[in-house]
């Protein structure tokens, strides 16, 4: 071994130059000093350095192949129990057992919800899962971006703040001195300069916070939206050939309506938010489910003979989501 070790050294000692190179010459002096320096005089010969010995380099470290990435994860569930890899994306989703025939998949803002009946098993849900992968994955994309463009959508709460009403720029004025809105909230159309938004005054002191204000807002809003289902359901409920029960306000963040075979509705009072006929087309929507209590053709025949055009009007509130109350406050 030692000698291995000397011949090794004998190569190194053999590679390296006999005689260092002859020494640079030492720059110039300043430029202000050139006037009155000397000639500088190089000898002819100068001492010969020691030999220069470099270190060994290190060895050059050993390349590893990376890691696989991780899965990026779409939006859990809140109330996830299950999760599975769908197109190289991890989906956690809730699994509700439930007395039906086929499995059932919904996609909403808080998710992905699996129904599936008792006598499935795991790897059979696993495989339905994977042939509708592409909807679900798309599906729930398109809700995260939905639920981005809600919290972009934030409502301010102050003087002079502006949200939509049926569709259209409401305006919030608080009005302190009490001119217009002598208590509560009162709305009004500018008819006197085309294409203003309408306002909506409030007897509020101008110290009002953001909570006063958006409390008293609401209590409006929930007020105009009982008056307006009322007369929807009025209307369309004999074209239909149904009665309803009742009718109670909701507000939910992911369900805009429902009705129950004893004849009550639930209508969430945000949709005063959109146009009048997206309105009309949910409240269209829940009163045919009087008549046909789920979502087959026969169903959606129904719905056309009052809402012709239910295919686009529900297209509309998918695509423009009403903007947060809870979070804004």
């Amino acid at each position: 071994m030692r000698r291995l070790v000397q011949m090794a050294l004998d190569l190194w000692e053999r590679s390296e130059p006999a005689a260092a190179a002859a020494p640079v010459p030492p720059p110039p002096p300043a430029a202000a000093a050139i006037a009155d320096a000397r000639p500088v005089t190089v000898p002819d010969s100068a001492p010969a350095a020691p030999p220069l010995r470099l270190p060994v380099p290190p060895p050059a470290p050993v390349a590893r192949p990376a890691a696989p990435a991780a899965p990026a994860s779409l939006q859990a569930h809140p109330a996830a129990n299950r999760s599975i890899l769908l197109q190289g994306q991890r989906v956690a989703y809730l699994l509700q057992r439930a007395k039906r025939r086929s499995i059932g998949f919904v996609v909403s803002e808080d998710g992905l919800v699996v129904r599936a009946p008792r006598w499935v098993t795991q790897p059979g849900i696993d495989e339905a899962l994977q042939d509708k992968a592409g909807w679900i994955v798309r599906k729930i994309a398109e809700m995260q971006q939905r639920r981005a463009s809600s919290l972009s959508a934030s409502i301010q709460w102050e003087d002079g703040a502006s949200l939509p009403f049926l569709g259209q720029p409401l305006q919030l004025v608080v009005d302190s001195e009490q001119r217009v809105a002598r208590s509560g909230a009162v709305w009004r159309v500018e008819e006197d300069v085309p294409g203003s938004p309408s306002r909506l005054y409030l007897a509020l002191p101008p110290s009002a916070g953001r909570t006063q204000i958006r409390d008293l807002v609401q209590a409006w809003f929930i007020q105009s939206a009982r008056q307006h289902f009322l007369a929807r359901l009025a209307h369309f409920a004999p074209l239909l050939g149904v009665h309803y029960t009742s009718l109670r306000l909701s507000s939910a963040e992911t369900r805009w309506g429902s009705a129950k075979s004893d004849g009550s509705i639930r209508l969430n009072w945000r949709l005063m938010h959109y146009a009048p006929a997206v309105i009309d087309y949910v409240v269209a929507h829940e009163l045919a489910h009087l008549r046909v209590m789920d979502h087959s053709p026969r169903f959606w025949d129904t719905v056309a003979e009052v809402v012709p055009d239910h295919r686009a009007l529900r297209q509309q509130l998918k695509d423009m989501p009403a903007p947060p109350w809870d979070r804004a406050a």
